[in-house]
């Protein structure tokens, strides 16, 4: 098994990635601005991302995760400067001290908010459709995007790009969370007339896509976007979370004008649109490519998220 160095370990994608690398036989070198939360993954840690330049000469492969992740209130002055220098600077910058090293491969965590915010009915982002990103996250991971594919065709260094959807396993927080612990409690959601259709992504089925990338000859110089290949209704997300936490699904017929009249009053159209609007992909190029399909399913998933993150 060839060396890896992971960038973001202690994240919640890291944390398991590096978990996974490790018990799959390889050497993981986790890198982390929190020291105590990557010691957790028995693998060798850094404090600052700078040190991994000396690193790299023994390392074939680095999976950069680490990023300034989206976020809802963003308080920053200039919030796009902010995104391009933790997203852009530092991603070209590692990629640049990379192929000055030797390695062989770099693995880009994307986002399929580089496709866009969401599909019309019955249509699905695919990896090699325009770019229409619509926030400063986005716009920061479309243009890391680009400045690799220039350090590619100028070196001999390998880029592997990978957009996923919303991510959701053992260790989720934010919305996804605040959602189970809602299903979990009983409560009521005024969601059942909505008829939209999502594409997600398990966490364990986005660590066995970043495990073939590293191995698989054909992923190099590649755009994919990944998602479990099963699309869901919110309506349908919940009752299956229901199934999950053993509870019934609240739901409750409310109708879509209604609910955005609420949204724009509380200023909350942002989250409505994620809860009502289509967002769909198409994972045929990572199926046709490396020969890649989800290998675990949605129920599976969420019954693993919920015994992690929910009292019994």
């Amino acid at each position: 098994m060839q060396p890896v160095l992971v960038t973001g370990a202690s994240g919640f994608v890291g944390t398991a990635l590096v978990r996974k690398l490790t018990d799959d036989g390889y050497s993981v070198t986790a890198l982390s601005r929190h020291k105590e939360a990557a010691m957790h993954c028995h693998c060798h840690q850094v404090d600052r991302y700078d040190d991994s330049v000396e690193l790299m000469t023994a390392h074939s492969c680095v999976v950069h995760l680490a990023a300034r992740v989206h976020v809802i209130s963003d308080e920053a002055g200039d919030p796009l400067s902010a995104f391009r220098a933790a997203n852009v600077d530092l991603t070209l910058n590692l990629a640049r001290h990379a192929a000055a090293a030797g390695v062989r491969r770099f693995i880009f965590l994307s986002s399929i908010k580089v496709n866009g915010e969401e599909t019309l009915p019955g249509q699905a982002f695919g990896a090699d459709d325009d770019c229409a990103p619509h926030d400063s996250y986005a716009i920061s991971k479309m243009e890391a995007e680009q400045g690799l594919r220039k350090i590619a065709a100028e070196t001999a260094l390998e880029i592997v790009i990978i957009r996923p959807p919303l991510v959701y396993g053992a260790g989720v927080r934010a919305n996804f969370a605040a959602l189970m612990h809602a299903v979990a409690r009983g409560l009521p959601l005024p969601l059942a007339c909505i008829d939209n259709r999502r594409s997600l992504i398990a966490l364990n089925n986005l660590l066995d896509f970043i495990s073939a990338c590293i191995e698989h000859p054909d992923a190099a110089n590649q755009t994919f976007v990944v998602s479990d290949g099963f699309d869901l209704s919110t309506p349908e997300l919940i009752r299956r979370i229901a199934r999950a936490v053993r509870k019934p699904a609240r739901l409750i017929p409310v109708p879509l004008w209604l609910l955005k009249t609420g949204a724009a009053l509380l200023g909350k159209q942002e989250m409505l649109q994620r809860l009502c609007g289509n967002l769909q992909i198409d994972i045929s190029k990572a199926r046709k490519v490396i020969g890649w399909k989800p290998p675990f399913s949605v129920d599976e998933s969420l019954r693993q998220a919920a015994a992690a993150e929910l009292p019994p």
